[in-house]
């Protein structure tokens, strides 16, 4: 007797922000006082922000993830005993090791099961979902736990108008579940290194000391070039796969890194704007954290119901992509 084909359907989002929300003019304002002009206008036309969610204290990657998962798990309706897997998608984990997913797993109370963290910057969530969902496929798990969170704004030089205006905090998560029907309907991960340059953070711990930069460092219009490209090739990638079309896609759930890069993408494939998601304008970029804080915001809102499809993108350093087109 065969065994019966398995899918991965979502059951289940949550997310999480750091209560302290600064606005454009507040932003503003604490950079006159360093000397560094910049405007709510000057923000709003060249990346669509109004405002972002900083951390503060006591407020840390994993208290994030945490609520996030917490929050995901009771949409679910299902407890943390039920998961045996837990993938983390961050590139700002509170330690060096052990894992953020390890240490999610022990504050939540998950028994022993696989879990790991992956780093592909602002991709990472999209990246995590396909994991999940080849490992659920594989029978290697049933039920898993995958969470985005990033707090990027201790990666900020804030000093340097042209990328700390962009970026906020916060957490997303999702149980993924094993299923009869197929939700996940095509997944593409693409990179190329040799743009690694163009974003990044060039610091490593050395003999117990910081090395080199622990600031971010960011070419805006090479990675504005780099997004665009590969959001759009990632996002016909996958239509093909699923042999679908631009038209069948009701929610558009991108990288919310700047408006005009989203809204340029979705021009060039024909997604109504109507239809595609943007948490930007009040999240900021949210890295790892950017497309589950979304699709939470969207699923939450009513937005994305049970039934739609919907293709999730995420771009960033590396230069990473991906591409998730999927029933919900």
């Amino acid at each position: 007797m065969t065994e019966p084909t398995l899918f991965s359907r979502i059951a289940g989002t949550g997310s999480a922000l750091p209560a302290r929300r600064v606005t454009n003019d507040e932003l503003a304002a604490e950079l006159a006082a360093r000397g560094i002009e910049t405007s709510d206008e000057w923000i709003r036309t060249r990346t669509g922000i109004a405002e972002r969610r900083i951390v503060s204290e006591g407020e840390t990657t994993h208290t994030l993830a945490l609520e996030a998962s917490r929050n995901a798990l009771q949409a679910a309706s299902c407890s943390p005993s039920d998961i045996d897997l837990v993938i983390v998608a961050t590139t700002t984990p509170d330690e060096l090791f052990p894992s953020e997913a390890c240490r999610l797993q022990a504050s939540l109370g998950i028994p022993p099961c696989g879990c790991f963290d992956l780093q592909a910057v602002c991709s990472g969530f999209v990246y995590a979902l396909i994991t999940a969902d080849s490992l659920i496929r594989s029978g290697a798990a049933r039920r898993a736990l995958v969470a985005g969170a990033d707090t990027f704004s201790r990666l900020l030089d804030w000093n340097d108008r042209s990328s700390c205006v962009l970026f906020g905090d916060g957490a997303g998560a999702v149980v993924l579940e094993a299923g009869a029907e197929p939700g996940l309907a095509a997944g593409v991960l693409v990179a190329d290194g040799s743009r690694g340059d163009i974003l990044r953070v060039p610091g490593r711990i050395e003999g117990g000391r910081l090395r080199g930069s622990g600031f971010l460092y960011m070419e805006g219009r090479a990675v504005f070039r780099e997004a665009v490209e590969s959001l759009e090739s990632t996002a016909r990638e996958a239509l093909a796969r699923a042999g679908l079309s631009a038209a069948d896609i009701d929610c558009y759930i991108p990288h919310q890194a700047n408006i005009r890069i989203m809204t340029h993408v979705a021009g060039r494939l024909g997604i109504p704007l109507e239809r595609m998601e943007t948490a930007v304008t009040h999240h900021g970029n949210t890295c790892a954290a950017s497309v589950p804080l979304a699709l939470d915001e969207a699923v939450r809102s009513g937005r994305l119901r049970r039934g739609q499809t919907a293709l999730l993108q995420g771009v960033g350093a590396g230069m990473t992509c991906a591409a998730a087109l999927l029933r919900y």
